[in-house]
């Protein structure tokens, strides 16, 4: 009895804590329905191996990143907004040094490009796989929040005639070299700081995979648009983009495939009618390899088809057995399978509740900066959640792109771990805010 009352206490007060936690009370709610749901999924979705002790290392193994996971939001969670802004100046020269690692294949040993699939996206980084394309989606969110907010700071300082130390390499070079005067003026600031950093870390994702630049493009392009970037100069950044993507398209053709190979991956999977119809008129070799391209997008299907409303129940799922990674790329035709319309449903309520609240959050904040960041997070988050979703109901191509927080995956689950820690933790000081008020 006595040992029961003991542990029914440190149950309430694990609970009390968590319920004095001055951060946004609907996102930490969130976040613990998305880590019960993975946790349940990935457990579920492991197909049957040859002993139990397998299955049971998988689980092990998924909640020591869930408690890393915990720890890096925890982390985050107390960090002040003076440190979050600090810290992502440098999310460009993340990005883009990452990047061009994957692009040169470096291996320097404790670090190294690893090739899966014909395609280099990942580091090896003292023996822990990174997955470069989830960092950059982040890292690019917060660089963005803190130019566009540096931006302003610097216009409005010009405009009351003081000094400030914002985006002092362009002041200073626009004051020494008066060929580069042109730097005083802020729509050449939006262009160095904004649209050329955006342009690039998008043009290099390209290279590496087709739907993570099309995503990371369309966030932080509805991230300038909540930033106030005039729609005329989105435009003309938009137009350079594409051809960017049209140019490196040109060169897969005309080098017969030699160069910009993914470009040729992401037409193929644009062309490709993922249906059984396919197969027709197809032998040897071509049925093949046909096959293999849709028979993973056509069990997705039968999938989310035999779920129903209410689902096979948790375990019966059959279509794990033939997904190699429904538990990564296709895990919400997983979770229809065994929870029906119901639970699909609910999944993305989740993320809509996210979305929501982050956009009630930032409405709260008096920094431009807070706003900028947590609504473009929420943003990335639930987007990379609708193109999974979208891909799993066989609407539109394969894409690769997780579902955030549920899907199996190391590097990525602690990415976003980050970015919910963020969000926690704009929420915090802006609920700490206006109760000053």
């Amino acid at each position: 009895m006595e040992e029961n009352k003991t542990s029914g206490n440190r149950i309430a007060d694990i609970w009390h804590k968590m319920m004095n936690l001055k951060g946004d009370k609907v996102i930490l709610i969130i976040v613990l329905l998305l880590f019960l749901i993975s946790f349940l999924a990935i457990f579920s979705s492991t197909p049957l191996l040859p002993s139990q002790d397998s299955r049971l290392a998988t689980m092990r193994d998924h909640g020591v990143v869930a408690l890393l996971g915990v720890g890096l939001m925890t982390l985050l969670y107390h960090f002040k907004i003076k440190w979050l802004k600090y810290l992502s100046q440098i999310g460009f020269i993340v990005s883009f040094v990452m990047l061009a690692m994957l692009m040169l294949k470096v291996n320097l040993g404790f670090i190294r490009t690893e090739t899966i699939n014909g395609a280099t996206r990942t580091f090896s980084f003292l023996g822990m796989q990174i997955h470069a394309f989830e960092v950059v989606k982040v890292a690019m969110v917060m660089y963005l929040a803190w130019a566009m907010t540096a931006i302003n700071e610097d216009k409005q300082a010009r405009k009351e005639k003081r000094k400030t130390e914002t985006l002092s390499l362009a002041n200073w070079l626009a004051k020494k070299h008066p060929k580069l005067k042109c730097l005083k003026k802020t729509v050449w600031k939006r262009v160095i700081y904004v649209y050329i950093p955006s342009l690039i870390v998008v043009a290099m994702l390209f290279i590496g995979s087709g739907s993570s630049s099309i995503l990371t493009f369309l966030v932080l392009v509805a991230l300038m648009v909540i930033g106030g970037m005039p729609i005329k100069e989105l435009a003309l950044a938009g137009l350079v983009g594409t051809c960017c993507i049209g140019l490196m398209i040109a060169t897969f053709y005309i080098s017969d495939g030699k160069y910009c190979e993914r470009a040729g991956t992401f037409i193929n999977r644009l062309s490709i009618d993922y249906d059984m119809d396919s197969l027709e008129g197809l032998k040897g070799d071509a049925y093949y390899n046909m096959l293999d391209e849709i028979r993973q997008p056509e069990s997705a299907k039968v999938a989310v088809h035999e779920g129903k409303l209410l689902g096979k129940g948790i375990g019966n799922s059959t279509q794990k057995y033939k997904v190699d990674n429904i538990y990564g790329d296709y895990m919400f035709s997983f979770l229809i399978e065994e929870y029906g319309l119901i639970g699909g449903i609910f999944v993305i309520f989740l993320y809509v509740s996210l979305l929501a609240r982050s956009s009630i959050i930032a409405s709260t904040c008096e920094n431009e900066f807070e706003k900028y960041a947590i609504g473009g997070l929420a943003v990335l988050i639930s987007g990379q959640a609708f193109l999974h979703i979208l891909v799993n109901v066989d609407i539109g191509p394969m894409t690769g792109q997780t579902l955030p927080l549920i899907s199996h995956g190391s590097s990525a689950f602690l990415v976003f771990c980050i970015a919910f820690g963020i969000i926690l933790s704009i929420s915090r000081q802006a609920n700490n805010a206006s109760h000053e008020v």
